[in-house]
């Protein structure tokens, strides 16, 4: 083979899509988007299963534990509360306002809760020093229970969407916090070694290496935050701001309103499963890009 075809064949080829050179062993976009496209479609038939086992389940517990019927509803039961019975329509404008309300909050306080832990954990693998004093401290906070706090944070920050985002984003900030720096934590040290014999600063290493090495670890941390979100959320509901779906599950089991009852906790489940399945498609697209070799869900 002469030089010529040597480095005909070692140059990088184009992306058919973006006319984009590529290396070699780099993913075009047609290969990012078919890989994402198929984890999300895994991702779908999964959760079709489980939503199907899950309703199978529920039914199943009510008729082998004979549960009366004056407080038990099965799955039949909450779709014709929300869209055959009479009253469906009225039903379901009362429900979906309460869960949007319930929803937002819960994003909030998923959003700064994860950011907060995210540059948090920069901090603490920047200075160690830092790690060494606060994170006892935040470990030490987390072991208070929440519903002790919420009266505490309502006094403090009153009852409105401040109150509602932080008794949400702690329940976020704490796993998130400890699954992100010990990840950034991990990353070989040769590699950083490498960063900084090129004149790299340990800030250049850690936006570079040991940040994009702890996407994984971040959203795994946001799928399972995600749930934590929604009681953070429902239980502010609950015990501060009496709006959303938390605080209709009170009155609704206060005033003996079965059927509203389970079809919000229904709604509740079911936002659960949405919220992981839109952050595991992020987490798709990013790992594509990124870290072609792992996929949602895959061990961190």
């Amino acid at each position: 083979m002469t030089s010529t075809d040597t480095t005909t064949a070692a140059a990088p080829t184009a992306d058919p899509t973006t006319g984009r050179p590529v290396a070699l062993d780099e993913p075009t976009a047609g290969e990012l988007t078919k890989r994402v496209v198929l984890r999300f479609l895994r991702f779908l038939l999964n959760a079709a299963i489980a939503l199907v086992v899950a309703l199978g389940a529920w039914q199943l517990i009510i008729n082998l534990l004979d549960f009366s019927p004056f407080i038990s509803r099965g799955p039949a039961d909450v779709w014709a509360y929300m869209f055959t019975d009479p009253d469906a329509s009225a039903n379901r404008d009362i429900l979906f306002e309460a869960a949007r309300t319930t929803l937002v909050d819960a994003g909030i306080g998923l959003v700064t809760g994860t950011v907060a832990a995210v540059l948090v954990s920069l901090v603490f693998v920047l200075r160690r020093g830092v790690e060494a004093t606060f994170m006892p401290v935040a470990m030490a906070l987390r072991s208070v229970p929440l519903v002790a706090m919420t009266p505490l944070i309502a006094l403090i920050f009153g009852r409105g969407l401040v109150a509602v985002a932080i008794i949400s984003g702690i329940v976020t900030f704490f796993p998130t916090l400890v699954n992100v720096t010990q990840a950034l934590k991990s990353v070989p040290s040769h590699t950083i070694d490498l960063v900084t014999a090129y004149g790299g600063t340990p800030r250049v290493a850690l936006t570079k290496v040991q940040f994009p090495a702890s996407l994984p670890a971040l959203f795994a941390s946001m799928r399972i935050a995600a749930p934590l979100a929604l009681i953070g959320a429902l239980l502010a509901e609950w015990l501060a701001t009496g709006k959303g779906l938390g605080y209709m599950m009170l009155q609704s089991m206060t005033m003996f309103e079965i059927d509203q009852l389970w079809s919000a906790v229904a709604i509740v489940t079911f936002a659960s499963v949405v919220l992981y399945g839109i952050i595991s498609s992020v987490e798709n697209v990013v790992l594509a890009r990124y870290a072609p070799g792992r996929s949602a869900g895959s061990p961190v």
